[in-house]
């Protein structure tokens, strides 16, 4: 789950919450913890329209996730409800994905998955409260199911918090026949990172 350690536990290890909660998808990798400077380029990418920084975020997420680059035949965003998309004009996860699809050669498939219930914003929700939020939230159109099936799938997204969106997103792939799915994000929230009541937190 790509769960930092401070010393190398070894090959094939598995945190505490992977044994526990095992996730629908293989492995997660993030590039940076959500703090300091890579917190305000995430912000500064969702919230300000500086699309600018999706190249060099896009740059530390090939470092981070070059395994799982190596093994992936397409990269799918995580993608925004249609009204949604309409109020902020862009989809910030698209935008990684696109560039880190570029960088490394693959496919890119923004349509595979589509958001097909509008969700309450995760920002200041519980894990529970989120899976919740996001459940069959997510779908492959039958027009997508070419780019799905049978196929290894690196779904992309801005911050991984409590796993609760990528989980649901992994779910709508495997029921459609992704022969696996990896999850690479920017940032990772650490404990202490997320403060429920601060505005534009994630």
């Amino acid at each position: 789950m790509g769960t930092p350690f401070s010393q190398d536990m070894g090959e094939g290890f598995l945190s505490a919450e992977a044994i526990a909660n095992p996730p629908p998808f293989e492995r997660a990798r993030s590039a940076v913890a959500y703090s300091g400077v890579a917190r305000r380029m995430v912000q500064g990418l969702k919230y300000h329209d500086r699309t600018d920084l999706a190249p060099w975020m896009a740059r530390w997420m090939l470092r981070a996730g070059a395994e799982l680059l190596a093994d992936a035949d397409v990269v799918v965003p995580v993608p925004l409800h249609w009204r949604r998309f309409l109020e902020r004009r862009f989809n910030q996860s698209a935008e990684l994905a696109r560039t880190v699809a570029a960088m490394s050669g693959l496919p890119f498939a923004p349509d595979a998955v589509r958001r097909v219930k509008r969700t309450r914003q995760q920002v200041g929700l519980p894990l529970r409260e989120r899976e919740d939020n996001v459940r069959a939230a997510f779908g492959v159109p039958p027009e997508a199911d070419i780019e799905v099936r049978g196929r290894r799938v690196l779904v992309v997204d801005d911050v991984y918090t409590t796993g609760a969106t990528v989980s649901a997103v992994a779910r709508a792939l495997k029921k459609s026949g992704a022969k696996t799915v990896d999850v690479l994000t920017f940032a990772r929230v650490l404990p202490g990172d997320f403060q429920p009541g601060e505005a534009q937190t994630i």
